[in-house]
């Protein structure tokens, strides 16, 4: 067959993929929204219902936590598919230990606005502008400021903080190394075609504006100038531990540090607040 006859065989392919890839990126990779359900009132925890401008026209929803006379803040950001709800049993702990407490939901998730997808670096952009409410709305209550993000909330408040000098000390908890090796082990059960796996990477990277290299954790770690408390559950099976060891050893060993979870998988909130005095001693030095 000559390469003329074999030519609208590959233009076909060529449309095919260039339909199929982003149909299946933008359905595959969709945030599912979880519902919120609670509040922190059901916590014993005193609240303010907030609402929190973001890019784009969007507004955030989220709960302020205030401590009597705390000059600090702790902002709390969920995950993948979760909400600020699901943060709660870490945040009753952390609450009246002199910081705020400050949980947000990012876009598309629990009552925020939603928007045309979801990414790390829009988790990120949705802390940034919450550290702006609270500066705005909060003057007192901003004079220090920390972050606990966990799974994809945590990468992203790695990546925040390598541009934001108003974030003094990060927790991330069950965050992942690379997205580019994320996104292969999603894939991998599908069996695809090495040059499928490879275009897709590529239009993902497209859609979000960065490259993997940029935003992954292992990556942002060297370019974060704050403490860093890493925390990893040894029976992540979302995340595997290794990741979360890789990350740490790319870090500063003066300011980053890995404290692991016997037992604990990757939503595992109720293993994690059990060691909640480990970020309180991170959040108090």
């Amino acid at each position: 067959m000559t390469v003329i006859a074999l030519w609208p065989w590959a233009l076909l392919l060529i449309l095919v993929l260039s339909s199929l890839i982003p149909l299946g990126v933008h359905l595959g990779y969709r945030a599912p929204r979880m519902p919120i359900t609670d509040s922190p009132a059901k916590h014993g925890l005193d609240f303010t219902s907030i609402q929190i401008p973001t890019v784009r026209g969007r507004n955030l929803s989220g709960w302020f936590l205030p401590s009597p006379g705390a000059s600090k803040t702790l902002l709390i950001l969920h995950g993948w598919g979760s909400n600020a709800e699901q943060m709660l049993p870490l945040a009753k702990p952390l609450h009246g230990t002199d910081w705020n407490l400050l949980l947000f939901n990012a876009r598309n998730h629990g009552n925020s606005d939603g928007d045309s997808f979801s990414s790390l670096p829009r988790f990120a952009e949705d802390l940034g502008c919450a550290i702006n409410w609270l500066q705005s709305q909060h003057p007192n209550s901003a004079k220090q400021i920390a972050v606990l993000g966990h799974s994809v909330g945590g990468g992203a408040a790695l990546f925040e903080a390598t541009r934001n000098p108003r974030i003094g000390a990060v927790i991330a908890i069950g965050t992942f190394a690379d997205p580019d090796e994320l996104t292969e082990r999603s894939l991998k059960p599908l069996h695809l075609p090495r040059f499928v796996v490879i275009l897709t990477k590529r239009y993902v990277e497209w859609v979000i504006g960065h490259r993997f290299a940029e935003i992954a954790p292992i990556s942002t770690i060297r370019r974060v100038h704050c403490p860093v408390l890493l925390i990893h559950g040894t029976a992540d099976r979302a995340v595997p531990i290794s990741d979360a060891r890789r990350v740490a050893a790319a870090g500063d060993s003066s300011s980053v540090s890995l404290y692991e979870v016997q037992g604990a998988d990757h939503d595992s909130v109720d293993l994690i607040e059990a060691h909640a005095a480990v970020m309180i001693g991170f959040l108090r030095r």
